[in-house]
């Protein structure tokens, strides 16, 4: 193996044999094969889509077989080998809706669009040929993994869309054709900077079909305060991004004695406001992703994981973890899929919660959150006059991902030190590093602006054009600073999607891809001012002044 895809890899070049994540290297191995046979699903769909005979069965499976490939989302290996078996069946049956169509191909079709197996060494065997290493060109490699790690976003936030019944065939269409032109050693140097960019367009585009998708179906997000102490009953805990999981738990868990309780990414949920009509819906436990070898421990009751991203369970608790949709692992219960038109089944994991004991508390008090762009909109008044006022200097966006390293320390530091007319705009779970910490406001702004959940990141940018258009000036000319971090693919996708929508002089960490080569990085610099960030003393200057 060899894997680089995540911020955390080995020594920040990449991980050989055992991810840093848990992922062992024959799972690593058969995700490389994974994508490979997307390419052949893509290579089918793309002749069938220019007959407008695109199936919709081969872009769900994609959409779901990218995404179980996320870091610390499936590290199971005989889900693997399932899902490239399931793959060639999807793409065979493309194979012979085009053969009935009348369509004809070259006898030397390329590999992914023929490749079978029969046995358990023989994909082994084959997946080495099928990974990043096999770009003798460093540059190449580097572009091809911008797209294709940010094409893992894109699934993900897609995935969620579509549970709730949204959808947009142009961006599957794209992931098809992006699959194959990356892959391809002919493609020219300058289309696949082309190829990054357009995936950072569509990634703007499906964080939108994701925000339509939840603002519909849930109500647009308000200010709420979140509750994070526990009731003397049972209770399960939900983890991940997958709102509609979240909804038919709660659905089922009515008048039932057991409450429910968010974790990590789902803690935005608290603000949606169709949640609110849940009497047992108590509020947020626990911290970060990371932590949550801690938090499982404690929580008492069972715990669903409905998206990325699980830590490898701790014995003493894995008998409590349930996983659902794309997310694995071995030795755990999984949730099946919803059958059409039905809900999944969460009866088995609330019996489960019933024989457990209370949570344990481990805080108390609440946090604010809710600031999803139309509800900022509605604030911009408040706001620009703050601004005019001298009372507010700086918005700096602290959004993205948090992780275990260290060096993120350096974003609690930096949100201690901002000055009292600063203020942080954050979405996803970078906002642990802070949000139980800065607690003032500003003329009632608060000084931690949380618009959700990683995708409502765009939430935070969407804000930004609008109100650079109503002042008729440069989005970058907002008195607006990034200072953000990465750790896994979506981040990734955010990263181009803000460079797409025109947003510069950004600074990332803790660290630079692995995969971003010193000439790309030149190319980032010299186009759009990104950065790395350094010390906090430096970068307050830089960013806060």
């Amino acid at each position: 193996m060899f894997c680089n895809q995540c911020q955390e890899t080995l020594k920040n070049v990449g991980c050989t044999e055992r991810g840093v994540c848990g992922k062992t290297n024959d799972v690593a191995n058969l995700q490389d094969l994974l994508i490979h046979m997307q390419r052949g699903i893509s290579f089918f769909q793309i002749e069938l889509r220019k007959k407008g005979m695109a199936d919709k069965e081969a872009d769900v499976k994609l959409m779901e077989n990218l995404f179980s490939t996320i870091t610390n989302t499936n590290f199971s290996k005989e889900k693997m080998l399932e899902f490239i078996r399931a793959s060639i069946e999807v793409r065979e049956k493309l194979r012979n809706q085009c053969e009935k169509a009348g369509m004809k191909f070259d006898p030397e079709l390329p590999d992914y669009a023929v490749w079978d197996f029969k046995t358990e060494e023989e994909a082994m065997s084959k997946a080495p040929e099928t990974g990043h290493l096999t770009f003798t060109d460093e540059d190449r490699r580097g572009l091809y993994l911008l797209v294709i790690y940010s094409l893992k976003g894109i699934t993900a936030y897609l995935h969620h869309a579509y549970a709730l019944g949204y959808d947009d065939d142009s961006i599957s269409a794209f992931m098809n054709e992006a699959l194959i032109a990356t892959w391809d050693r002919n493609t020219p140097m300058d289309q696949m900077l082309n190829w990054v960019m357009r995936t950072g367009e569509y990634g703007v585009k499906t964080m939108d079909l994701l925000d339509k998708a939840n603002t519909s179906t849930y109500g647009t997000p308000v200010p709420t305060p979140v509750n994070l102490g526990v009731r003397d009953r049972p209770g399960i805990l939900i983890s991940g991004h997958d709102l509609k999981d979240l909804h038919e738990l709660l659905e089922q868990t009515k008048g039932s004695g057991v409450d429910v309780y968010t974790h990590g990414e789902m803690l935005p949920a608290n603000y949606y406001p169709f949640f609110k009509r849940y009497d047992n819906f108590v509020g947020n436990y626990g911290n970060s992703w990371w932590k949550q070898i801690l938090d499982f421990d404690t929580f008492n009751g069972p715990v669903i994981l409905t998206s990325n991203c699980l830590v490898p369970p701790l014995e003493k608790y894995k008998d409590r973890v349930y996983t659902t949709g794309v997310v694995g692992f071995d030795g755990v219960k999984h949730i099946p899929d919803r059958k059409k038109g039905g809900a999944k089944d969460f009866s088995g994991v609330i019996e489960h919660a019933k024989k457990c004991s209370p949570p344990k508390q481990i805080e108390t008090g609440q946090i604010v959150g809710g600031f999803n762009h139309a509800t900022l909109w509605e604030l911009r008044g408040k706001v620009l006059d703050a601004v005019k006022a001298g009372k507010i200097r700086k918005f700096v966006v602290m959004a993205g991902c948090d992780g275990r390293h260290k060096t993120r320390e350096y974003y609690t530091e930096f949100a201690k030190a901002l000055p009292k007319d600063a203020v942080i705009l954050t979405a996803g779970c970078a906002k642990y590093r802070y949000n139980k910490i800065v607690l003032d406001s500003i003329d009632g702004i608060p000084r931690v602006i949380d618009a959700g959940q990683c995708n409502d990141s765009y939430s935070l940018a969407v804000f930004a054009l609008k109100l650079a258009k109503e002042l008729n000036i440069d989005v970058n000319e907002l008195p607006l600073a990034f200072n953000i971090a990465w750790y896994e693919q979506k981040a990734e996708l955010i990263l181009l999607a803000l460079l797409y929508l025109g947003f510069k002089n950004i600074r990332i960490g803790p660290t630079m891809p692995a995969f971003v080569t010193p000439n790309i990085a030149k190319i980032l610099v010299e186009k759009f001012g990104l950065g790395l960030n350094t010390t906090v003393e430096q970068d307050m200057r830089v960013l806060v002044g």
